[in-house]
C-alpha cells in the first residue's frame, strides 16, 4: 500500500473517533478502540541489532562492529532479518492477544548519530565518526528493515534527531551550541539521507536542547527542516520522557500541559512517556487545536495501515520458527567475522599455528562473559558463546586450554572475602604454564552504554578517559612480564587505549561485541580459518588532550576529518592475513558526480576479503573540511593472486563544501582523490608500509593526472558498487 492510499484510510478512521479518542493514540502505548475494531498497539520497539527485549532472537554483532565491516549488502540482510523474526513473533504474540512493550512492528532503530567523542557510552550504538559510512550503513538498514513489498514489513526510525552524542548525565539539560556549518557538515547528512534516499518511517527526537531550542519540540529542526525541507512524510516520535524535560530541566516551559504543547505544535505526534496525558487539557485552554491532534493521528494510523496492521500483509503467516533459524544465524556469524579488526600482527603470529601450541592460556573477565558478547539494547538468545567456549570447540582435544578469570571487569576482587585481586596469581600460573596466551579484556555494558538505561541494572553512562579498569591494567603487566606471546582481544565498543598492548603484545585484535554465538567467529580468525577484514570505524586517539572538552559540539579537532595529529589507530584502519595492493586508479566524470575505476590485485599467499575506500580533499576552497574524508567504499572478495577492476561511484555532493551559513555550494574544480585500503594519512602508511594511490583531478577536465598508477584497461570486467 502506498502512502497516499494508508493516509487515505487513516484519515477515514480518525475522523469516526473523538478528540478524546485522538488524543489517547498519540501515546507510546495506544489504547484500543473497540467501538471501531482498534486494537491496542503499543510503539516502543528495539532492533538495533537484532529483536531486542522481546525474548528468543538473534543478535548480530553491536551497530559499531557492523560498521567496522563496511559491508552495506550485509547491514540490508541483517535490517531485514530483524525484520522478518520481529513479524514472526508479531504474529505469534497477536495470536494470544499480546500486545506488550517490545512486541510490535515499529522499531525504534537504526541510531544514525554521529560518534564524534570516544567517552560517549552509546557510542557503539552508532555506525560511528564519519557522515559518508554513517549515511550508507544507516540506508541500508531502513532499506532491509523496511523492505519493498506491498506492505511496509517493519518501520525503521533514524535517532537521535539530531546533535547528540553526550555527555549521558547532562543529556536531560544540556544545551548542544552548533554552527551552522558543524550542522550541515556532520551532524545532519545521515538523517538527511535517510528520510530523502531510504523513507524511514519514523524520527525521534533527541533529549537535548540544540542552539536553545528542545529537539522533540524545536520547530527548527522539525518543522523547517525535517517536514519543511526535507519533505518527511511519517511520524515523529519524543525520546522516552524527553517532554517532560521541557519543565523540569531545560526549563523551557512551566508545566506538563505547556510541554505538551510545545511538542505537538512542534509537529511530534507520539510522545513516548506520559506528557502528552496533558494534551486534553492543553485542548481545552486553547493551547492546542483539535486539527493539530488529529494530523498527529492521522499519521500515525498512516503508519499502521503501511503495516498492514488492519487489512493484512503478506508477512502475516511467517511461521515463528524463522526466528533464530539456522540461516539467521549464518549470517550473524558472518557478520560477526567481518567485524573483528586486526591492530597488530608482529611476526605473524596471527593466525595462530595449531601443530606449535600444546597449551593455550585463555586469560581475562571477558574471556567467558556473555554480556560482553551482546552490547546493549539486545534480544535474548538461546546459546550463547563466550570467546573461551569458541576456541575449546574449535580445537577440541588437539591443545590444551587452561583459563583463568584474572580479574573482575572494574571492581578490586572476585571474590567479595577475598583480597585485592585475587586472581591475579591464577593468571601468572595459567600463562607461565601455556605457550600462547589469549588476553581478553575490555568493557560490557554497565560500563558504556545509555545511562540509566531500563536494560542495564547498573548506571552505565559515559567513560571518564580512554583507560581501561585498573584491575584489568595490572592484569596486562603481569601477563606482559611472563615474557609469553600475548594475544589481545579488546571486546568494547568504543576508542580503549592501546599503548601498552601495542608495547608489549604480539597481536592486538579489536572485536567490538560480536554478538550472541561471536566466540566462534574469534575462534575462527584467531586460527586462520577466515582472513581479519574489518576497518576501524572511529579514530583511536592517543589520548584525550588531543579532543576539545567533552561538552564541546564543535568538530574542531574531532574525528579522523578535522583532527590535527597522529592517531593511534586512524579510522579506516585494519590488517588482513594477505596482502591485497591498488595497482591503478583512474577517475572518470559523470553528470552526478564522478565513478572511481581501481585496479585491485591480491599478492599475498591466501583469500582475503578487503574493503577499498575512496577519499577526496577539496584544494581550493577555505570552507572545505581540512583532511581528505570518506565519499565513497566496497567490501571485495579477492582470491589467492587474483585482479579485479573495481568502480566506485562519487556522489556529486562530496563536490561541494559547506559555508558558514550552512549553505552547500561548489567547491570549486581542484580535488585530491585517494583510492586504497586505508586512509591518506601518515599513521595508516607507518602501520601498513602502504598509502593509497593518489588522483589529481579537476572538474570539467578528462585529462587526469595518476600517481603510481597505470591506466585502467577499461574493457576488463568491471565490479560496479
Amino acid at each position: 500500500m502506498d502512502r497516499k492510499e494508508a493516509r487515505r484510510k487513516a484519515q477515514e478512521l480518525v475522523m469516526k473517533m473523538t478528540i478524546e479518542e485522538k488524543a489517547s493514540q498519540l501515546r507510546y502505548d495506544s489504547p484500543g478502540i473497540s467501538r471501531l475494531g482498534i486494537p491496542e498497539y503499543n510503539w516502543w520497539n528495539e532492533g538495533l541489532h537484532g529483536v531486542a527485549r522481546a525474548g528468543i532472537a538473534t543478535v548480530f554483532p553491536q551497530a559499531i562492529g557492523m560498521a567496522a565491516s563496511f559491508d552495506e549488502d550485509m547491514v540490508r540482510k541483517i535490517g531485514d532479518i530483524i525484520a522478518e523474526e520481529g513479524r514472526a513473533k508479531y504474529n505469534a504474540a497477536s495470536k494470544q492477544d499480546d500486545r506488550d512493550i517490545y512486541k510490535g512492528l515499529t522499531f525504534w532503530a537504526p541510531n544514525v548519530n554521529i560518534f564524534r567523542d570516544p567517552r560517549w557510552g552509546r557510542g557503539h550504538e552508532t555506525y560511528g565518526e564519519d557522515p559518508c559510512l554513517t549515511a550508507t550503513l544507516g540506508k541500508a538498514y531502513v532499506e532491509g528493515l523496511q523492505g519493498n513489498g506491498e506492505t511496509m514489513k517493519a518501520a525503521a526510525c533514524a535517532k537521535h534527531f539530531a546533535v547528540h552524542s553526550g555527555p549521558e548525565a547532562l543529556r536531560h539539560e544540556f544545551n548542544a551550541e552548533v554552527s551552522q556549518k558543524d550542522m550541515e557538515e556532520t551532524y545532519l547528512p545521515a538523517f538527511k539521507a535517510l528520510v530523502e534516499d531510504a523513507h524511514v518511517e519514523a524520527v525521534m527526537g533527541a533529549y537535548n536542547c540544540v542552539n536553545g531550542e528542545p529537539c522533540c519540540g524545536s520547530k527548527t529542526l522539525i518543522k523547517n527542516k525535517l517536514r519543511g525541507e526535507w519533505n518527511f512524510e511519517g511520524h515523529f516520535v519524543s525520546d522516552c520522557w524527553a517532554i517532560r524535560d521541557f519543565h523540569e530541566n531545560h526549563m523551557v516551559t512551566g508545566t506538563p500541559m505547556q510541554s505538551a504543547a510545545m511538542a505537538l505544535n512542534a509537529g511530534c505526534d507520539l510522545n513516548c512517556g506520559n506528557t502528552y496525558l496533558y494534551i486534553l487539557n492543553a485542548y481545552h485552554h486553547g493551547m492546542v487545536t483539535e486539527e493539530a491532534i488529529t494530523e498527529a493521528a492521522v499519521r500515525l494510523f498512516t503508519t499502521r495501515f503501511m503495516l498492514g496492521l488492519f487489512d493484512g500483509s503478506e508477512y502475516d503467516k511467517i511461521p515463528y520458527s524463522k526466528v533464530e533459524c539456522s540461516e539467521h544465524l549464518l549470517i550473524a556469524h558472518k557478520a560477526a567475522l567481518e567485524s573483528i579488526v586486526l591492530l597488530k600482527n608482529e611476526n605473524g603470529i596471527l593466525p595462530l599455528k595449531e601443530n606449535e601450541i600444546k597449551t593455550l592460556g585463555i586469560i581475562g573477565p571477558n574471556a567467558d562473559s556473555r554480556a560482553a558478547l551482546i552490547g546493549n539494547y539486545h534480544g535474548t538468545s538461546s546459546e550463547y558463546v563466550t570467546v573461551l567456549e569458541g576456541v575449546r570447540r574449535y580445537v577440541g582435544d588437539e591443545i590444551r586450554i587452561i583459563y583463568s578469570q584474572g580479574c573482575d571487569l572494574f571492581k578490586n576482587k572476585t571474590e567479595p572475602l577475598a583480597q585485592d585481586m585475587d586472581r591475579l596469581s591464577e593468571a601468572v600460573t595459567v600463562a607461565q604454564n601455556s605457550d600462547v596466551i589469549i588476553l581478553c579484556l575490555g568493557l560490557d555494558e554497565t560500563l558504556e552504554g545509555e545511562e540509566g538505561d531500563t536494560g542495564n541494572s547498573y548506571a552505565s553512562g559515559d567513560k571518564e578517559d580512554l583507560q581501561l579498569p585498573l584491575c584489568q591494567r595490572r592484569l596486562m603487566e603481569v601477563v606482559a612480564q611472563t615474557g609469553k606471546p600475548v594475544i589481545l582481544c579488546m571486546m568494547a565498543g568504543s576508542d580503549i587505549d592501546l599503548s601498552f598492548a601495542q608495547k608489549h603484545f604480539e597481536g592486538i585484535l579489536q572485536l567490538w561485541y560480536p554478538g550472541a554465538r561471536g566466540g566462534n567467529a574469534v575462534a575462527e580468525i584467531l586460527f586462520g580459518k577466515e582472513s581479519p577484514s574489518g576497518k576501524l570505524p572511529v579514530t583511536f586517539y592517543e589520548t584525550l588532550s588531543e579532543l576539545p572538552s567533552f561538552e564541546d559540539y564543535s568538530m574542531s579537532g574531532r574525528t579522523y576529518r578535522y583532527m590535527k595529529g597522529k592517531a593511534q589507530y586512524p579510522f579506516g584502519y585494519g590488517l588482513t592475513y594477505g596482502k591485497a595492493e591498488v595497482r591503478s586508479v583512474e577517475v572518470v566524470e559523470t553528470e552526478t558526480g564522478a565513478n572511481v575505476f581501481v585496479k585491485v590485485e591480491n599478492k599475498g599467499e591466501r583469500d582475503i576479503c578487503e574493503v577499498l575506500q575512496i577519499y577526496i580533499k577539496c584544494e581550493n576552497s577555505i570552507y572545505a573540511v581540512p583532511n581528505p574524508q570518506l565519499c565513497g567504499f566496497c567490501r571485495v572478495k579477492l582470491y589467492k593472486e587474483e585482479r579485479k577492476t573495481l568502480q566506485v561511484h562519487i556522489p556529486g555532493e562530496a563536490f561541494t563544501v559547506v559555508d558558514e551559513e550552512g549553505r552547500h555550494i561548489a567547491g570549486g574544480k581542484h580535488y585530491t582523490i585517494y583510492a586504497g585500503f586505508s586512509q591518506p594519512d601518515a599513521k595508516s602508511e607507518e602501520l601498513t608500509g602502504m598509502s593509497p594511490v593518489k588522483v589529481e583531478f579537476r572538474k570539467g577536465r578528462l585529462n587526469l593526472r595518476m600517481e603510481k598508477a597505470m591506466k585502467i584497461n577499461l574493457d576488463s570486467p568491471v565490479i560496479v558498487f
